[in-house]
């Protein structure tokens, strides 16, 4: 698992996106993204016709009561909001969708094209998968790019993988493609806990968000939302003998595997970014 080396430059504007559906196990990956958009009060500025790229018996939309009383129905649609980092001033993009059902290139097209008009330099995606890992470790985020040059500057792994792939992997072409540095981070779900929420998952995806931009983030009750998910899967483990069997030798693999990254420079970069909170008065 690779570190960022480096912080983005803060008059520099990102876009985070996320997906719900294949690239999103235990919902950890988009709920990074709802986390940010409520401490960082993002604004609601654009969003996609879902007409052109849902199938709406895959993805019904759903009908409610709206605030006024009245019953609405929403669509299933991808939404795209402006924040302003806190700390640094940095402006970000923030993308919540459903991974659509048909039109891959147009959808990433006009996504990119939105990008472009509110000036956005870097395309970071967000994704979940689910591993072999045990719950009682840290969750792992694999970071990579495509582009030599962006793995160069924050110190990520190459793309490796092959076979099929999801929006978050076509959006990522098509970002490079612009010319736009773009990465992914994925968070990796134990499979065993599939079901989401997976709170313990979106804090990992959030730690890394905050090497990436340099910008602590105000976690609120999430650690708490982690311990108490650890807590159950715990209690799990130990009233199914076959479960805790299973954990217990994942966590041997994990920790033999981990023995080499048990460095100074590790506890170093858990240490600064305990101070970067302190100092900045930020929660969690």
């Amino acid at each position: 698992m690779s570190t960022p080396a480096a912080d983005l430059p803060a008059h520099e504007t990102v876009l985070l996106a996320a997906f719900e559906g294949w690239n999103d196990a235990g919902s950890a990956a988009t709920q990074a993204l709802e986390h940010l958009h409520e401490v960082w009060d993002a604004e609601h500025v654009d969003e996609l016709d879902p007409e052109e790229y849902h199938d709406f018996q895959v993805n019904r939309p759903i009908v409610g009561h709206g605030p006024d009383g009245r019953r609405e129905i929403t669509w299933p649609t991808t939404a795209v909001a402006v924040a302003t980092a806190p700390i640094s001033g940095r402006r970000v993009v923030l993308v919540h969708g459903i991974e659509p059902s048909m039109r891959w290139r147009r959808y990433c097209t006009e996504l990119l094209d939105i990008a472009a008009g509110l000036g956005v330099n870097t395309v970071v995606t967000l994704g979940a998968l689910l591993a072999d890992v045990p719950h009682t470790r840290p969750i792992p985020v694999n970071a990579t790019s495509e582009d030599a040059e962006v793995r160069d500057i924050f110190g990520l792994e190459p793309n490796s993988y092959e076979g099929p792939t999801g929006i978050v992997g076509v959006l990522q072409h098509e970002a490079a493609s612009r010319g736009l540095r773009s990465l992914s981070l994925w968070a990796a779900v134990p499979h065993y806990v599939a079901h989401p929420p997976s709170p313990k998952a979106t804090l990992a995806l959030l730690h890394r968000i905050e090497q990436l931009l340099g910008e602590p983030v105000s976690l609120g009750e999430l650690p708490d939302d982690a311990a108490a998910w650890q807590h159950g899967v715990d209690e799990l483990a130990a009233e199914d003998a076959e479960i805790g069997e299973y954990v217990q030798q994942l966590e041997e693999a994990k920790d033999t595997a981990d023995l080499p990254e048990a460095s100074g420079e590790a506890i170093a970069q858990e240490f600064e970014r305990y101070l970067r909170r302190r100092d900045k008065g930020t929660g969690g």
